[in-house]
């Protein structure tokens, strides 16, 4: 099943993987990247936030990973939402054993989620890459 491939043993692993992956684009890459703060005061980082060097395209990316069913299903919902909220275009990057065929079905149809070993191809798409 798509999303599935790639196990990883936590977030921050996964978001090591993404960001690994934009710089081997060619992509300016930053992680945890400040962009207001949410209703109730909590300050709102973006995992990562990857734009072309010539400055014509810039992405928000959030990173979910589970390695068995839990919480993170929750979590992408509600992080779904609150990238519409962001100034800049984003998309949330899931990764992990742990996620529901069902739940991997969901995020594919909300166009705003991708599983890492879709993100490559997602990404020289977006902004324009060779390979596209």
């Amino acid at each position: 099943m798509p999303g599935k491939a790639t196990a990883f043993e936590s977030g921050k692993a996964l978001e090591q993987a993404v960001a690994d992956l934009g710089s081997s684009l060619g992509l300016d890459v930053r992680t945890q990247v400040k962009v207001g703060r949410r209703l109730w005061g909590a300050v709102r980082n973006i995992d990562i936030v990857m734009t072309r060097t010539d400055g014509d395209r810039t992405l928000g990316l959030e990173c979910k990973a589970q390695r068995t069913g839990g919480s993170a299903e929750e979590k992408i919902i509600a992080t779904i939402h609150d990238i519409t909220a962001w100034p800049i275009a984003g998309l949330v990057v899931f990764g992990g054993e742990g996620f529901s065929d069902k739940f991997v079905s969901y995020l594919h149809s909300t166009g705003k989620a991708v599983g890492f070993e879709d993100l490559e191809s997602w990404l020289r798409l977006f902004f324009g890459l060779p390979g596209a």
